[in-house]
């Protein structure tokens, strides 16, 4: 065979993943809040990028004031005419407004120092405070133990301890305990209750308390059952992390903006979008005009450039905007009945099931769903939640979702002298149409964090 060069045309199909396709999949794929950095980073190095300013700007101020409300200011004021005597107020006096005063409030180690500095002891002792007050965790627990802190401070173990008896009088009740046990007895002494079982059974019985062996405590401890009921309900009261009101995040409040809203008006369901978490761009009217003049060719290729750039950009935002919206209505054509009985009117659904109906890739319904979120008249939920796995019983398709509530309705309307186990649970679905083993009960009640019939028995 002979080998040679040639040069031949030939013509190809390719799929070449462009700078701009990137983008656009990059844009569909962000969240609300990464959208916004982005944007912003992206104002800030195009000059032709300008967000739209949703507020109505007036060229005239005359034709702003003839819009507004006419005011009858003789007769808003004649209501409030009080011609009682007013004294002269001084105006070299300084005021102030509370509303400039920003609230703040202390972390647990400065509530503690503040309670060992008006506390009686000694300087000397103060100082071992400190060094305690330190090791104290955001719980309120001593996480050092004292015999190294008299080590490294080269006192007595016993005065350390003196000095942490002290801490432990501070508020809250509980806070310098070195363990669960030792919280709790703290909180107790504080209570200066007279039941001497109720130390007994936080020193001994606390692991049967979490797994409800209260016939246990009460054969062990020769005590009715009913007493040993209501021991482990005050037990139960108290504050197991007594730090946890000073957490340094307990104060910030965090929401979620929706990307979308669902408002049923008139018997219908209407989609809105939210501009907030996709905001919507123009070109700047200065450097269009400057490229539409042409004085200056490198400006002019400078700009052309950018405006290509953020023509882009505001195709991609709203392309990504659309797709949201079909994905959204999709949704509400195949969850309708959720929107109506609420959990369980929930059906099964799949990624591949949106894809089809909207007439796109599964991987860009994914990436329209990843962290969207959605208000509807049932409360704020993710877009992912309305995917669900399912399961064939008589009555049809039954998604795990709408299994899990009525698996939380059986469990909250059983006696609960006689709780509902999982088998009788999954005789219970039986009877409704809904065939799924006792195992799968359990993993559903286990994902619900609803504890075994043996822990939810009351005696």
């Amino acid at each position: 065979m002979k080998l040679g060069y040639n040069l031949a045309l030939e013509q190809v199909q390719k799929l070449i993943m462009t700078p701009e396709l990137r983008q656009a999949i990059q844009l569909l794929q962000f969240n609300s809040q990464e959208l916004n950095e982005y944007l912003e980073q992206q104002i800030e190095e195009n000059p032709l990028l300008d967000p739209v300013n949703t507020v109505e700007e007036y060229e005239n101020i005359d034709d702003y004031s003839n819009e507004r409300e006419e005011i009858d200011w003789k007769e808003y004021i004649g209501k409030y005419d009080d011609v009682s005597y007013r004294p002269q107020r001084d105006k070299n006096i300084k005021e102030f407004s509370y509303e400039n005063f920003v609230s703040y409030s202390p972390s647990l180690k400065e509530n503690l120092l503040f309670q060992l500095n008006v506390s009686e002891l000694r300087d000397s002792d103060k100082k071992i405070g400190e060094v305690l007050i330190e090791n104290i965790d955001e719980n309120g627990y001593l996480i050092t133990d004292i015999n190294q802190i008299a080590m490294d401070m080269g006192i007595k173990v016993s005065r350390i301890e003196n000095v942490l008896f002290t801490v432990q009088t501070f508020d809250p009740l509980g806070v310098g305990a070195r363990n669960l046990k030792e919280c709790l007895l703290i909180q107790v002494r504080g209570d200066r209750l007279e039941n001497p079982y109720v130390e007994l059974i936080i020193k001994n019985y606390l692991e049967d308390i979490a797994h409800n062996r209260l016939m246990k405590i009460s054969k062990e401890l020769d005590i009715d059952l009913n007493e040993v009921k209501k021991i482990c309900d005050y037990i139960r009261t108290l504050e197991p992390k007594p730090g946890r009101c000073f957490s340094p995040n307990s104060d910030q409040v965090k929401y979620i903006t929706p990307d979308v809203t669902i408002e049923y008006i008139d018997g219908e369901y209407i989609i809105i979008l939210n501009d907030v978490t996709g905001p919507r761009l123009n070109i700047n009217s200065f450097y269009r005009e400057m490229i539409r003049k042409g004085n200056d060719p490198k400006a002019t290729e400078f700009l052309s450039e950018k405006l290509n750039s953020a023509m882009w950009i505001i195709r991609s935002i709203e392309q990504r905007r659309a797709t949201i919206y079909n994905v959204v209505e999709s949704i509400l054509k195949f969850q309708r009945e959720f929107f109506e009985k609420g959990e369980k009117g929930l059906k099964p659904l799949t990624l591949k099931e949106v894809a089809e109906d909207i007439d796109m890739h599964e991987s860009t319904v994914s990436r329209a769903t990843n962290g969207k979120y959605v208000q509807t008249p049932r409360g704020l939920y993710e877009l992912k939640y309305f995917f669900t796995s399912g399961l064939s019983t008589s009555k049809g398709d039954v998604s795990s979702t709408s299994i899990k509530a009525i698996i939380k309705d059986i469990i909250e309307g059983e006696n609960q002298k006689k709780p509902y186990s999982d088998q009788k649970i999954s005789d219970i679905l039986k009877g409704k149409g809904i065939s799924i083993s006792r195992r799968t009960v359990a993993k559903y009640r286990d994902e619900l964090e609803i504890p075994s019939s043996s822990i939810r028995k009351r005696y």
